[in-house]
């Protein structure tokens, strides 16, 4: 409340300020007309009251420049009449400075608080660029004269700059324009209006001024490539424009954007074509979901008016269908399509012998950039004792064709609940262990119950707050033991599958050798550009992170792509704004942008709208009205935070959403879309329709019923 109203109380001061400037025209006093007229006065009592007229320049010039008034030009030209190039540069020098960090501070107490939390989400980006490049966008801004002054110093008090920063880079850029200024100012006498400072040449100069710190960021970057290029031999030419390392969803897409735009691009791949995604990950475990789903149908019969259903199924054929499905899918990752689109496809293991060099077969390819999309694996936590047992992952878990009687899987997240619920439908009795306090953590509490309560609903047994210490084999039992705060429990299977997460394959082909850095999780660190620290060498996908997603990989290779093959003209930096991602189990669980719990985490406001799907009509003639659409909203307005979607096809359904936030469409948008009866993508539209319900102008339709009212008389 105090620091309120000291804002109130300093917003009254500077309106006053503002206004007696004005309504005194005290400006009249700060033109070069004015100036000229009383020159030889000014020279005259400078003569007498040096110190005098010193202070009170330095003062006027503080105070102009602190309220954002007009007249620091004139100013600093007086200077250079005054006081001439020398002394007044040091004097306008320290004044602008000062004056403009007095405004970048008033700007920063008075408005920096309210337009963060109103705009935090927009801002995010440009606050993220102020704290790695904050000093270079300040010195170009300086140097520019088309960016005028007094906005810098309030646009900038909004920002995370550090105040001397500001104050030092501001003197600095700031300096050779108020030269140029001064230097006109000492020949005032020859000006006839302040035009006249502003002749080709002098624009020419400030044009050259505004292109010096791109010259200098260019010559930095030249120098650091020089330090990190030392001792490595450049190539006269190269034998391709670009190789990829790991033909897995990222590889196969930085290759295919190469080849369309005509580089000669070689991909390199050790074991299969499309690597985890159709082989070991997506595309399988969808199979399997799917089949495991048909299933669970049967068992429903009563609920489609059967009175009764069954199904009379091998687990191999099952798994041998799979199998089938990753067949079918392999012709849009082969070899064949990629070397029929241009591509040099190459079978090997690859190793990076230089920043311009890879070796693959004991052939060497010189290339001028290289991208690494070596994907991940999955992580095998170091368990006492499970190395004495066949443990499977989402890597081997295919080989299977004796369904596992008892199975334990650990581990709560996406892939570890997707298969829980797979094999528990195709028959086994499945305990998912999961050392947190619930399963797929990320997600809000409530929606994590309603997968849990699923899960137990068709006979898993979920154990959260149980934490894998040892594997035990005695007697022919396999036993795992599990901490919890209740004492040890000793869960006895037949297979156990390690689902825990995934691990980076960044080590194993020289680019450690080369010196490239690792981020404390495995993952090869990457800049916005998704270099690595040697310029010319990209990652993309499960290898760089941050998000271990098919689609995010695909997208992460467009930027890698582009930045290695046209980087020299255009830098783009990788958008991760609007990530969506969905977890397959059923009920599917989709979602796009913030969740109530990392909107909490974040401090971020937010509304939310809750539509239940029990309530529309093409669920409930599908017998799947359960689940819902949470809209998180910024509060007061309809722009979209985020969306969780629980429900049949939500992976589906969320598109909607994530085509609003990628083009700041917001609820009323989609609540005026047509959306076709009766399908499920109505329920978005009641959500939008909920929130609109919400937000109805209930004043107004008040006056509205009294109109109505009188109408019927």
């Amino acid at each position: 409340m105090k620091k309120t109203q000291t804002k109130i109380l300093l917003l009254t001061i500077i309106a006053l300020v503002v206004a007696l400037f004005f309504v005194f025209d005290l400006q009249r006093f700060l033109t070069l007309e004015s100036i000229k007229t009383s020159q030889q006065d000014f020279e005259v009592f400078c003569r007498n009251h040096a110190a005098a007229t010193i202070a009170g320049y330095m003062v006027i010039y503080i105070l102009v420049t602190a309220m954002s008034l007009p007249g620091a030009a004139v100013m600093t030209l007086a200077g250079g009449a005054l006081f001439g190039l020398l002394a007044g540069t040091i004097m306008v020098s320290f004044a602008s400075t000062i004056g403009a960090t007095l405004a970048f501070l008033l700007s920063r107490f008075l408005f920096r608080d309210a337009i963060q939390q109103k705009f935090g989400d927009k801002l995010a980006a440009i606050n993220r660029g102020i704290k790695k490049d904050g000093n270079f966008y300040l010195f170009t801004l300086r140097l520019v004269p088309a960016f005028p002054f007094f906005m810098i110093n309030v646009v900038m008090g909004l920002t995370p700059i550090k105040t001397a920063s500001f104050f030092l880079v501001s003197q600095i850029g700031m300096l050779p324009g108020t030269i140029v200024y001064l230097n006109a100012g000492t020949q005032l006498g020859k000006l006839e209006s302040a035009s006249g400072i502003l002749s080709p040449a002098i624009i020419f100069s400030f044009a050259l001024l505004g292109i010096f710190p791109f010259i200098a960021r260019k010559i930095v970057d030249f120098l650091k490539a020089r330090k990190v290029y030392a001792g490595y031999a450049r190539p006269r030419q190269f034998d391709y424009n670009l190789v990829v390392i790991g033909g897995g969803s990222a590889g196969l897409v930085a290759s295919y954007i190469g080849a369309a735009v005509k580089a000669k691009v070689a991909l390199i791949e050790q074991h299969k074509m499309g690597g985890d995604c159709l082989n070991t990950g997506c595309v399988p475990s969808k199979a399997l979901i799917r089949s495991a789903k048909m299933l669970s149908y049967a068992r429903r019969a009563d609920e489609f008016g059967f009175k009764s259903g069954s199904v009379d199924f091998d687990f191999a054929d099952v798994m041998e269908r799979v199998q089938h499905v990753v067949a079918k899918v392999e012709p849009h990752d082969s070899v064949e399509r990629y070397t029929g689109l241009g591509v040099e496809v190459i079978q090997g293991e690859a190793r990076v012998t230089s920043p311009f060099t890879v070796v693959v077969n004991g052939r060497t390819l010189t290339t001028r950039n290289i991208i690494v999309a070596t994907g991940a694996r999955p992580f095998v936590p170091p368990i006492p004792g499970l190395d004495q047992v066949r443990h499977l992952t989402s890597d081997n878990v295919w080989a299977l064709r004796q369904q596992p009687r008892r199975l334990v899987v650990l581990g709560g997240g996406p892939i570890g609940s997707e298969l829980t619920q797979a094999f528990a439908r195709l028959g086994s009795q499945v305990i998912q262990v999961e050392m947190m306090p619930r399963i797929l953590l990320r997600e809000d509490e409530d929606v994590a119950t309603l997968v849990t309560k699923k899960l137990e609903a068709e006979g898993v047994t979920v154990l959260t707050g149980h934490k894998a210490s040892e594997v035990r084999v005695a007697d022919g039992r396999k036993v795992l033991v599990c901490e919890h705060a209740d004492g040890n429990v000793e869960v006895e299977f037949d297979e156990i599958l390690v689902a825990v997460g995934r691990a980076a394959n960044a080590r194993g082909f020289g680019l450690e050798e080369l010196g490239a850095t690792l981020r404390p999780n495995g993952t090869i660190e990457t800049n916005g550009l998704l270099q690595t620290n040697y310029p010319n060498i990209y990652c993309s996908g499960d290898v760089a992170g941050p998000y271990q997603f098919t689609h995010t990989a695909a997208h992460q290779s467009w930027y890698a792509a582009v930045n290695a093959l046209f980087g020299r003209f255009k830098k783009f930096h990788v958008d991760y704004r609007v990530i969506p991602w969905t977890t397959f189990t059923d009920p599917e669980v989709a979602r796009v942008g913030l969740n109530k719990l990392e909107a909490a985490e974040q401090n971020i406001p937010y509304e939310v709208t809750d539509y239940g799907i029990d309530d529309l009509d093409r669920a409930i003639a599908d017998s799947e009205d359960h689940g819902l659409v949470r809209v998180l909203t910024k509060p007061g307005t309809d722009k979209i935070l985020g969306v969780t979607i629980v429900g049949a096809h939500a992976g589906d359904l969320i598109a909607e959403y994530v085509l609003a936030m990628k083009h700041n469409l917001g609820l009323n948008k989609i609540l005026g879309t047509i959306h076709i009866y009766p399908t499920l993508a109505e329920a978005n539209k009641y959500a939008a329709g909920a929130w609109k319900k919400a937000h109805a102008p209930e004043r107004l339709l008040g006056w509205v019923e009294k109109y109505h009212k009188f109408m019927r008389r």
